[in-house]
């Protein structure tokens, strides 16, 4: 039975000593944060062929058969090493889906850029462009997410993964430096300046301005 008093840290020492229920105990705990981190990176253009739910569902299995791995580094804080694990699933969806079935998915826009990995830039446009329900105006957001995906793409890497860690996938500023392997004020300062630097770029869209 799972035991909803017990802290991630004892949890984690149960797992270190072979307890078998504990890593399920874990997961559930971190299973949202994981969901929201799967919306947000799982490409838009895979609506109906992926479930958020199969990723999770295979983030756990590949959590099961690799927690050895997870043991031998210490270190590493557990939602960190899960957020790794479902960023490697994803990689091999997008890989999957959007290189071998190409001329279904990806001809939509962004062709000529490879789809080995998910790209924040898409995924910030997409959401910040949000869903359109009209069919009449699909197309218009097919624009509206490529043109955006491309002003986006005019920032630092780094500051769109912060603002990607921060603001989509909602991790600490703690968090967001343990993945970037930046110290924790530099974490904070980037996300600061790459909020307004976005902000800056949404603006000058103007179908922001008009709807």
């Amino acid at each position: 039975m799972a035991d909803d008093s017990a802290t991630i840290e004892e949890l984690i020492a149960r797992l270190r000593s072979g307890d078998e229920g504990a890593l399920a105990e874990l997961f559930t705990r971190h299973q949202d944060r994981l969901k929201r981190i799967v919306h947000f990176r799982l490409d838009y253009r895979m609506a109906g062929r992926v479930s958020e739910s199969d990723v999770i569902q295979e983030t756990f299995i590949s959590a099961n058969k690799r927690v050895e791995h997870y043991l031998s580094k210490p270190e590493m804080p557990f939602f960190v090493w899960l957020r790794l694990l479902v960023q490697q699933q994803l990689a091999d969806l997008h890989r999957h889906h959007l290189q071998a079935e190409m001329r279904d998915v990806r001809k939509e826009i962004s062709l000529e850029q490879p789809a080995a990995s998910p790209r924040t830039s898409l995924a910030m446009a997409a959401h910040l462009v949000g869903q359109v329900t009209s069919p009449s105006r699909a197309f218009s957001r097919i624009e509206r997410i490529a043109k955006l995906e491309e002003a986006l793409n005019q920032m630092e890497e780094i500051d769109r993964e912060v603002i990607a860690l921060r603001h989509f996938e909602e991790l600490t500023n703690a968090e967001v430096a343990e993945v970037l392997d930046i110290n924790l004020e530099a974490a904070r300062k980037r996300y600061v300046r790459a909020i307004k630097r976005m902000k800056s770029i949404v603006s000058q869209m103007p179908w922001f301005k008009d709807g």
